[in-house]
């Protein structure tokens, strides 16, 4: 039996001590040391491309591009509305393109679009609390502010791309299925294809803001929970509850005063004489909805003991 024994130079040991006694951190009047800047940490690309990485954010975009030509198929498959120029949202989709937009932006404004913003705000926080590298980051150092900040902003370009996504491809696909033709609205206004496309985007821009509370609240939830599909799931369950009690008429208007009433005041684009006061309560409404609730997540995250 024999045994190895590690042999340490005494000499090399009294260099490296020699060198180390003339190594001198400067601190900066705010405790970090100098050449530090908060400013270099978690850049805004380098986020935005791990989060594109992410096999959820690839998912969820793919099912943006798919939905328009499950659509396509769907109305294929079924039996067309023989007058193409009356009815409601579900008749007139195939009318025209923009009609085609309308429907898709209809049919997934009620839960595929507030699913999705609530994932990529309630994923963002919770998901690093799980993989318990939230601690590490924090340990770079990253101030706690510029880490939220940050993860919100790279959080809400991806869901305004995805919010932008959806109605491009339902725009190219309905050219190409229905022609480019005048969008036609359910109380008979027909508007030329090139303002249709401009009420589209419009449109889009109003969910976009619209969807403020969503993001809001889970950012607030996923900084309270280590668990990610907590986040996304309470936001959602909200956003479920608030549309159910939308529906109630006995509540009159206390409904003015749910997160979700003003939901689809955007189809007042679709016209030739633009009624602007449903939008503005409704932007109005959400913006305070997501103070309130961003107010609390940068509160919440600021005080959190992070333990993982």
């Amino acid at each position: 039996m024999s045994t190895n024994n590690v042999h340490t130079d005494p000499t090399a040991i009294g260099a490296m001590e020699e060198a180390a006694s003339h190594e001198h951190l400067t601190v900066q009047a705010d405790g970090s040391v100098v050449g530090y800047k908060a400013s270099r940490t978690l850049r805004l690309r380098v986020e935005l491309a791990r989060q594109l990485r992410r096999r959820r954010t690839q998912l969820m975009l793919g099912l943006l591009v798919l939905l328009p030509i499950v659509l396509v198929i769907s109305f294929e498959i079924g039996e067309a509305n023989p007058n193409r120029r009356q009815g409601g949202f579900v008749d007139l989709a195939t009318a025209s393109a923009p009609n085609f937009v309308v429907f898709a932006l209809f049919v997934s404004g009620t839960f595929l679009l507030p699913m999705i913003v609530a994932i990529f705000f309630g994923d963002t926080i919770a998901s690093e609390a799980s993989w318990s590298s939230l601690k590490y980051l924090l340990a770079m150092p990253i101030p706690r502010n510029r880490l939220i900040r940050q993860k919100a902003i790279s959080s809400g370009i991806l869901s305004l791309f995805a919010l932008l996504l959806l109605p491009t491809v339902s725009l190219v696909i309905g050219v190409i299925w229905y022609g480019a033709g005048e969008a036609v609205s359910p109380t008979g206004d027909a508007v030329p294809f090139s303002d249709g496309v401009m009420a589209i985007y419009a449109a889009t821009i109003y969910i976009a803001i619209n969807l403020l509370w969503v993001a809001a609240l889970a950012l607030f939830l996923s900084v309270s929970t280590d668990a990610p599909l907590g986040a996304v799931g309470g936001t959602v369950l909200v956003a479920i509850v608030s549309q159910i009690l939308d529906q109630i008429t006995a509540l009159e208007d206390l409904r003015n005063y749910l997160p979700t009433h003003y939901a689809f005041a955007w189809s007042d684009l679709i016209s030739t004489d633009i009624d602007w006061s449903e939008m503005t309560r409704g932007a109005f409404s959400a913006v305070c909805f997501a103070a309130f609730f961003g107010f609390l997540a940068v509160r919440k995250f600021t005080r959190k003991d992070i333990t993982s």
